[in-house]
This record gives structure tokens, sequence and C-alpha cells, in this order.
């Protein structure tokens, strides 16, 4: 006969617990009442919101989201966004890659200092840089351009890009370098064959972080971008509401579908940047 398993002891409530549950659903609260009040918002009539603010869509109007989605204004800020945020991100993440790479596996002298400098960067807010930004873009002929607000989001997004990717590539072993250099491999092979397709964790969560963070920037386009027709999407939500201002309900549609994409695109890549941010840590 086999002896009988021993019962495993319950988990036991700390005083802790409750508290730590309690603070989880103030932050949920806190994230998910705005959007749900944006997006319910946007299917209510201006009659409906005046008489019950955050009362349901009775009846539901959908005509607020077929007028935003059918305006060629909405789509081409939406455009605009994009093709910023993609060349910002290809740009953070190329150079960011780079930097890492010499900052992981070269010793030099002034390495640690270069990358005390690059984590000093995570305190420098854009909006300190206004004015010598607008500066340098106006002497660079970059005002008025995509690649004027495209540039420097992609040099703010390079401190957090290199702080994630250096431990993670020093977490590489050595042995794989040296590996590749006796097969003939340089220090570039390496880094082009062996060492990004290792990191590629780490640079989905950098990339996704510098995407999400690009299309959601409002002060660095609003500084570059005067033209209607250059506009981004955080522009644009803001130029109509002062289009619109007594049509609260589209103003809430217009919000809302200018919302869902980064969200959508946030939740789904959820995953690929917890585990490349446990990637970085455990390096």
């Amino acid at each position: 006969m086999t002896a009988p398993k021993a019962a495993t002891a319950p988990r036991s409530l700390t005083l802790g617990t409750p508290f730590r549950y309690l603070v989880i659903l103030l932050v949920v609260g806190v994230t998910l009442v705005p959007l749900l009040f944006t997006v319910l918002g946007g299917f209510r009539s201006n009659a409906q919101l005046n008489n019950s603010p955050a009362g349901w869509p009775s009846p539901w109007v959908f005509s607020n989201f077929s007028e935003v989605l059918s305006s060629s204004v909405f789509w081409r800020a939406m455009g605009n966004s994009a093709f910023i945020a993609v060349v910002a991100t290809f740009l953070a993440v190329a150079a960011g890659a780079m930097a890492a790479f010499a900052l992981s596996r070269y010793q030099f002298k002034g390495r640690e200092g270069f990358y005390t400098l690059f984590t000093i960067g995570l305190l420098f807010p854009v909006s300190a840089a206004a004015l010598p930004l607008y500066l340098l873009l106006r002497q660079m002929g970059l005002l008025e351009q995509p690649l004027g607000v495209a540039l420097p989001e992609a040099a703010f997004s390079l401190p957090i890009t290199i702080v994630i990717l250096r431990p993670f590539m020093h977490a590489i072993p050595g042995e794989l370098e040296d590996a590749a250099a006796m097969d003939g491999a340089g220090r570039l092979g390496f880094f082009w064959r062996i060492l990004l397709p290792l990191s590629r964790p780490a640079l989905t969560t950098v990339a996704i972080l510098a995407f999400v963070t690009s299309w959601n920037a409002y002060l660095l386009p609003v500084l570059v971008l005067s033209d209607p027709s250059d506009f981004t999407l955080p522009l644009g939500v803001a130029a109509f509401q002062s289009q619109y201002a007594q049509d609260t309900a589209r103003i809430l549609a217009y919000t809302a579908a200018s919302m869902i994409p980064a969200i959508g695109f946030f939740v789904f890549a959820e995953r690929r940047i917890v585990g490349g941010l446990t990637g970085s840590v455990k390096g």
C-alpha cells in the first residue's frame, strides 16, 4: 500500500493581502473607468450626456463613430501618427541596439560613465528641451516635417532602450562569441547573426514601448507641426475638440477611435513586454 499523500496546507492570508488587492482594484478602476466613459460616451447623444453623464447608452447612437471613421481628416492623422511612430521606433531600436552592444560587450575607458549618462536621460523631461530643440530643428530645416518629430522622439526613447537591452545582451555567454570568432565571424557578424536573434524578446519590448510612446506623444508634434494636414492623432483630437466644442458625444467618439489602435497594440503585445523586461532583470 502506498502512503496517503499529505494534505497541502492552505495558503494563509496575511494582513497585507487585502490591502494588495485593494490597491490592484483601485489601479484597475482608475485605468479602466475613464476608458469606458470615453468609449461608451461616443455611443450616446449630447442629450443623454447632459441628462446623465455617467449613464448607459439608451438608445445606442452609432452615427458618432460612423462620422468620425468616414472622415478623411481622421485617417490622414492616423497615417501621420503611424509613419512617425514607425520611423521613430526603427531609429530608436537600431541605435539603441548598437549602443547597448558596445556598452555590454566591449571594455573601454568611461564605459560605465556613458551608461550612467543614458540612465540619467530617463529623468530628463521633453518639456525642458522644448526651446533649444525648436531652435535646433529650425536651423536644420526640419520644422513642418515628420522627421522633425520622429528624430527627437527616437532620441528620447534611447535611454529606456539602452537600459533594457544592455543587461540582456550582457547576459549572453561569452562562449558564443568565442565560438563565432573561431568560425570566422567578426564582431559585427556576431552582433548581426547571433546577438540580435537571441535578444529578440528585449528588442520586441523596446520596440513596443517606443511605438506606443511615439503614438501618444503630444508635445513634440505640437512643437514642430502647425499645418493641420500634418497633424498626428493627439493633435487631431485637440483640433477636433476646438472645432466641435459643443458636440461632446462626437468628441468622445473621436477620442475613443484615436485610442483604440494604441490600446489594442499594447494589449496584444503585453506578454512580450513582460518577457523582455523579465529577461533584462535576470541579465
